[in-house]
């Protein structure tokens, strides 16, 4: 027979309101919440969550709308998020909307229908038309990795600009005139930022930012390939490639080995994230090392101020310093002309 609130209460000794506001996310002494999480680990005690959801009007999930669950990158967050809000008594509800504006806005109603305290969003397009309907009720909304223009919402991003940036400089300072940047989606706010921080690079070192040369992806291994195959084949002089993420960068050292070229050697290349790709491909790739448990932590920890009503009270965007992890995948060449394939 399932254990009840009396047996926690003939367990610890606690009265039955002490325990039901404990159950019902509420603030108690810290020995009676010791002795109320001894009592229902040893009872095996379940709450009756839809109970306690339709009591309370609070559901103690939080839903995440990502554009790719195929991206490490985003689950990589996701995990360490989820692993601090099941911490607090939150679960988390994940939707992928295939990088689909409409689907987008489908999985956020979805959720909001799933009655989520509050939503994580990292956006596909640029207007706020999908998450209207969670703001006009008065959810806690927080971006993930993206901004929305005109949005004035809760933030954690990375600082592309300076990752960029630095990663081009990296390749500038080693003779590379002629790069190549594989992007994501025009449309996507970490696209045009770390084309900005390329574009800084060029100006920063005195060259003309039209010295590289840009490809569109669309943040999967397939769009890495085929960009990378696109950049080589129409720019024969090109020294080195910057791959903006990690399942692109993969596409992108598939197409060099398919083209019989040699990283490091014939074609440098700079990736992003610091995963099991740089480890395994020879000579070891210099990548960008994103903060993804940092992001995750901040996520959690700012989405758990917001539906405490703790913390400042006008949203706030934090921005987190990637980091560039020198590798052999970088050589350095004569900066006043190709020897690629010498």
């Amino acid at each position: 027979m399932a254990a009840t609130v009396k047996d926690i209460a003939q367990r610890t000794g606690l009265g039955l309101a002490t325990i039901s506001k404990y159950l019902n996310g509420g603030h108690v002494l810290k020995k009676n919440q010791a002795l109320i999480e001894e009592a229902i680990k040893a009872l095996d005690f379940q709450v009756n969550e839809l109970g306690r959801g339709l009591k309370t009007g609070k559901s103690h999930t939080v839903g995440v709308v990502i554009p790719e669950l195929s991206n490490l990158f985003s689950t990589t967050i996701i995990s360490q998020m989820e692993d601090l809000l099941r911490q607090q008594g939150y679960g988390v509800l994940v939707c992928d909307c295939r990088t689909d504006p409409k689907l987008e806005g489908e999985a956020i109603r979805f959720l909001m229908a799933r009655r989520v305290d509050g939503l994580i969003n990292m956006p596909v397009g640029q207007g706020d038309q999908n998450l209207r309907p969670a703001l006009q009720k008065g959810l806690p909304v927080l971006l993930m990795d993206r901004l929305i223009p005109g949005l004035d919402l809760d933030a954690v991003l990375v600082d592309n600009v300076s990752a960029a940036r630095e990663s081009t400089a990296h390749l500038l300072e080693r003779g590379h005139r002629e790069i190549g940047v594989i992007a994501g989606p025009a449309q996507v706010f970490t696209s045009s930022q770390r084309l900005m921080g390329c574009q800084d690079a060029y100006r920063q070192a005195g060259l003309d930012p039209e010295g590289q040369h840009i490809a569109f992806g669309d943040y999967t291994v397939q769009g890495g390939y085929s960009a990378a195959k696109a950049l080589i084949q129409a720019h024969p002089a090109m020294t080195a490639m910057l791959v903006t993420n990690y399942e692109m960068t993969l596409g992108a050292v598939i197409a060099l080995n398919e083209l019989g070229l040699t990283l490091g050697r014939e074609m440098s290349m700079i990736g992003f994230d610091n995963m099991q790709l740089s480890q395994v491909v020879k000579p070891g790739l210099c990548v960008v090392e994103q903060p993804l448990k940092d992001m995750g932590a901040a996520l959690a920890g700012r989405m758990m101020e917001r539906l405490r009503g703790e913390g400042v009270p006008s949203p706030q965007v934090q921005y987190l310093r990637a980091r560039l992890c020198p590798g052999k995948s970088v050589r350095k060449v004569s900066a006043t002309k190709s020897d690629r394939g010498r």
